[in-house]
């Protein structure tokens, strides 16, 4: 980290706390998709994990970069029982922050919290997800989430 991110990473990391301690997470912090995107390039050893299915991300798109362990498994929707095994494998708990992402933020946030009883001191959610909250119209990628926030992503 360069001496001129250390205050914008101080303070995305203070938010991400103070979330995680107003909503009684059991991981050290939440963050927003711009937030995620800005600690992730910043610090260095941070790893941005999508937890969604392999069909969405060859059907909805995917974040450069991220690494892929599903949560849950298409079609079927059944949990992955090997979750914890392949994150242990991956990912070193003392490398530093441990991001997840999913499509709406709730995979990820039970994911950040398994990664946290596993020992990942610096686990985050990214809140909202890559296709953010349902609209009014019950359809995703309008209000907010990774792609309204203009981040990187591909398709296809």
């Amino acid at each position: 980290m360069s001496e001129t991110s250390a205050p914008l990473v101080d303070s995305i990391l203070a938010r991400a706390w103070q979330r995680a301690t107003a909503l009684a997470l059991p991981y050290r912090g939440a963050l927003t998709p711009a937030d995620a995107f800005a600690l992730w390039h910043a610090v260095g050893g941070a790893q941005l994990i999508d937890v969604r299915t392999r069909a969405e991300l060859d059907w909805v798109g995917r974040v450069p970069g991220a690494l892929h362990i599903e949560w849950n498994s298409y079609p079927g929707g059944v949990r992955n029982a090997r979750f914890a095994e392949e994150l242990e494998r991956a990912v070193d708990k003392h490398a530093g922050a441990v991001l997840f992402l999913c499509r709406s933020g709730n995979r990820s946030h039970h994911a950040a919290a398994v990664a946290a009883q596993l020992g990942y001191a610096d686990a985050y959610n990214v809140l909202e997800g890559f296709e953010g909250d349902k609209d009014a119209h019950g359809h995703r990628n309008t209000l907010n989430g990774w792609r309204v926030a203009g981040l990187p992503w591909t398709q296809g």
